[in-house]
Formats: C-alpha cells, structure tokens, sequence
C-alpha cells in the first residue's frame, strides 16, 4: 500500500501516524510538505493531527487553504483514501469533504485521556476489522472537538450510515457520561458518502502498539492494508 502523510507547520502527530502506517504497511509513507501542489500515486493519504498553523483563526482554517489540500480533494474524489485524525478531522470539514464542524469541548478545555468508542460502521475500508457494535478503546487529546452539524446535515449522516464511531461508556452505552466533548449524536468520526474519507477525532496512532498499553488501532491501519491486497 502506497500512502502519504501531509505535513504542516504546527503538525505534532504526523510521526507518530507514520509509525503506525508503516507497522501495517512494512515500508514507511511518503511525507508530504503541505506547499507541495501534487502527490504520486496513492493508496491512503492521512492528514495527521497537531496544531496547523497555532490553531490560529479557526481550527483547520488556514491549513485547509495549503496548496496540497486541493490536490487531495481531487485524489479523494477519484476514491483515493482519506483519513483525517483530530486536526486533520477539521482540515477536512474545512475544506468540504466531511459535513459539519468542530467546535470548543462542552466544558471549554483540552482534554487529554482514553475514552470509549462503539463501531457503528464497519463497511469500510477502515472499519471492515471491527465488529459493529464493538467497544473499543481509543486516546483523545483535543481542545475543539465538539462535532456540530445542524439538524438535516445529522439526519443525512445517519441515514446515509456514515457514522463510524460514537463515544460511549465502558459497557458500551452511548450517553452523556460517555461523551467527553459535548458532540452531537456522541459522534467521534463521519465518512463522506463513498466511505472513502474519514474523520476522527481520537488518535488511533496512540492506540496501535502494545508497548503503548493497547493496540486497538492497530486494526483500522491493517483494515486499510487489507482493502488495497
């Protein structure tokens, strides 16, 4: 599988996912500067999480005005694979390929912990290694995580399946006590329609070695490996 990270100033996890794709992989991504304008030919492209550009403006803002972000807008509609992580889950809102926002955490601060996600989806290139239903445990570092999108867009979202996880509790019961930012729905990650593209906030690149205390994550990047074979 060929993949790509895009770097950008303020990026502050794009070694880190590197790692991860490589475990599954065997050979390590490309990594992109995001003034580049073209990318090779692809399998996977990730935009890793950080703080592109000081978080100024808008979180994903400016970043999703880099040169390189229409080329992967155009490699994503050609069905190339898209994952965004944390603070490439707003570039990707911010440049249209996923709907809605990420808005301030319910209680207005960055919150660093594990927390509980349910596979909602798991047609996917993603996803196909989980269990729907399954409670799996991921690692969240995140100031503006807080997933908004007004009533339709939520309607279409869940209509169309494209939630891939909620937070939830350790037994799996999706509620407030489960849901650390105050996101609508309890949504933790969104595909695009094609379920070529997808959004997450918790960092499966945290969660993908068992030096790391788990590796849950490992399964997404390997579910990815799987669908290229």
């Amino acid at each position: 599988m060929k993949a790509a990270v895009i770097v950008f100033p303020g990026s502050n996890r794009d070694r880190d996912v590197a790692l991860a794709v490589e475990q599954s992989t065997g050979q390590p991504p490309a990594m992109i500067w995001h003034q580049e304008a073209k990318l090779p030919k692809l399998d996977l492209i990730v935009v890793p999480g950080g703080f592109s550009y000081g978080d100024y403006l808008r979180c994903g803002a400016m970043a999703s005005q880099s040169p390189i972000m229409a080329e992967v807008k155009r490699q994503a509609a050609k069905g190339v694979r898209v994952i965004g992580i944390c603070n490439g889950f707003q570039i990707l809102t911010e440049t249209g390929l996923l709907p809605g926002v990420l808005m301030r955490n319910r209680g207005l601060k960055f919150i660093c912990t594990d927390v509980h996600l349910k596979v909602e989806q798991t047609k996917s290139a993603f996803t196909s290694r989980y269990k729907k239903g399954e409670v799996i445990r991921f690692h969240i570092a995140h100031n503006e995580g807080n997933f908004y999108a007004d009533a339709k867009t939520l309607k279409q979202i869940e209509d169309k399946g494209q939630v891939a996880f909620r937070y939830c509790e350790a037994n799996g019961k999706v509620s407030n006590a489960g849901n650390p930012n105050g996101a609508k729905n309890h949504i933790a990650g969104i595909f695009n329609v094609k379920r070529n593209v997808l959004g997450l906030m918790p960092h499966p690149e945290v969660m993908s070695d068992p030096m790391l205390g788990c590796n849950n994550a490992r399964r997404m990047f390997d579910s990815m490996v799987e669908a290229v074979a």
